[in-house]
């Protein structure tokens, strides 16, 4: 009897923060408006995706002191957003971005614990840092945290947070069936933490949650941050999009998740990937690089490489070569609001270098040509089979997938590639789960939950 296949995690986000979206197509809708979040969302559960996920920016970004303009400005509250489309789905998973530099355990227990329960145990929290003063202007603390620090910080608020959340037992509520109501035992919701960053004791208000604890999402590249998601996280967020670079990751991040004491599935790994859907294969790669022509102008590829570079390369032509110069990390941040993705700026210029001179390209086509994390470009029989086949072979297990075309991208993906995932029995056909952790085949901690309803 063959063993059953390995089931792909399938995620979905709603594009705003980058140069990916095509805001300037006639067909795409609002990057703000609700009903943009509700139809991506409700989008996602037809298709059997496991979670909606809602990256966040604390500031509008900027170049040399000006606003970008391929932003969205405006973009809604998180919880807000996800308290929302917890009324108009029923089984989609909802993960938010939310900072542990700016905020404190209490409210981030507590808001998330609300939004678990609001959603009946579908909620997720994409635990980021962050430590520059731009970002940190916007908050009373500033950004006072050295760089060193941001992942001492991220893992203690972490820690207080779900001692937060494990303050609460089953044992805690006690039902009085003559008066009709639930009693929590005087000692329930106690808590105390100290360390280097928190000192803080209380009772905390919102009981046990039904996934016991909200799901932890993580992104970590560097040393660093692979250590602190593969002890921590429940998923991590890859950027790798090809084999083998993919495969190794995953190798890499099961094996620190194995070394800090957890099982090698208790923590999964989901690069983000676009798609480009043809009828043809060369119908899918024409229409590709028309989409990423459009989005890569000239403007954007210089901006992309200022990035690495730290320098104003407004002076360099986009349609000549890569610059010669080396980048100047010691001067004063030329990009403001951006995560810095690139962890030796010397030699991420020396590769965009030689790509360029080897398969001579200009300064705006190695961007495109580097700057892509491998996208799923074909018929949606070669989609389906890319993706079977990537998981099968532990590049991933599974995407986040999202559109150029907002809100309307991702009903292509559904109508045409999700049933063939179907077919190859890879992914769910019905929802089987109650929480999210059930869906995504985590650890069960609902064993120290509220009692369910009589």
């Amino acid at each position: 009897m063959s063993s059953p296949r390995k089931q792909v995690i399938l995620g979905a986000y709603l594009g705003g923060v980058n140069h990916h979206t095509a805001w300037w197509d006639p067909r795409a809708g609002s990057q703000i408006d609700f009903s943009s979040f509700e139809h991506t969302a409700r989008t996602a559960e037809r298709g059997r995706f496991d979670f909606f996920f809602l990256a966040e920016g604390l500031i509008l970004r900027e170049r040399a002191g000006r606003i970008f303009d391929q932003d969205v400005i405006g973009r809604p509250d998180t919880f807000t957003v996800l308290a929302s489309l917890a009324a108009v789905t029923e089984h989609l998973g909802l993960a938010g971005t939310i900072n542990t530099t700016f905020n404190e355990p209490y409210e981030l227990a507590r808001q998330f614990a609300s939004l678990d329960h609001l959603s009946g145990g579908r909620a997720a929290w994409n635990v980021v840092t962050s430590f520059d003063a731009f970002t940190g202007q916007n908050f009373r603390r500033g950004g006072f945290l050295d760089p060193a620090d941001r992942y001492t910080r991220a893992e203690e608020t972490l820690n207080a947070v779900r001692a937060l959340w494990d303050s609460w037992d089953a044992e805690d509520i006690v039902a009085d069936r003559a008066a009709g109501r639930f009693l929590a035992r005087p000692d329930a919701g106690e808590f105390a933490f100290r360390g280097s960053q928190f000192d803080i004791s209380g009772r905390f208000t919102v009981p046990r949650s039904p996934q016991g604890r909200p799901v932890v999402l993580q992104a970590g590249v560097s040393p660093q941050g692979r250590a602190f998601a593969a002890a921590n996280a429940d998923a991590i967020f890859s950027p790798y999009g090809k084999l083998p670079e993919a495969a190794e990751f995953y190798r890499d991040i099961k094996s620190r998740a194995i070394a800090a004491g957890r099982a090698a599935d208790d923590i999964k790994i989901l690069p983000s990937a676009s798609f480009v859907l043809g009828d043809t294969q060369a119908e899918a790669i024409e229409k590709y690089h028309t989409i990423r022509n459009e989005q890569v102008t000239g403007q954007t590829a210089l901006i992309l490489l200022e990035q690495i570079w730290n320098r104003d390369l407004s002076g360099y032509d986009p349609e000549g070569p890569v610059p010669a110069i080396d980048p100047d990390p010691d001067a004063p941040p030329i990009i403001q609001g951006r995560a810095f993705l690139h962890q030796d700026r010397f030699a991420t210029a020396a590769r965009l270098r030689q790509v360029a001179e080897a398969k001579k390209l200009t300064l705006r086509e190695a961007v495109i040509d580097q700057f892509e994390r491998g996208p799923l470009v074909g018929t949606p029989a070669r989609i389906a089979d890319q993706i079977t086949e990537f998981v099968a072979d532990d590049g991933s297990d599974g995407f986040i997938l999202g559109s150029h075309l907002v809100p309307w991208g991702l009903d292509e993906f559904v109508d045409q590639v999700v049933p063939l995932l179907q077919d190859r029995g890879v992914l769910r056909a019905e929802y089987t789960g109650v929480t999210l952790r059930d869906n995504l085949g985590l650890p069960n901690v609902r064993s120290a939950s509220v009692p369910a309803k009589s």
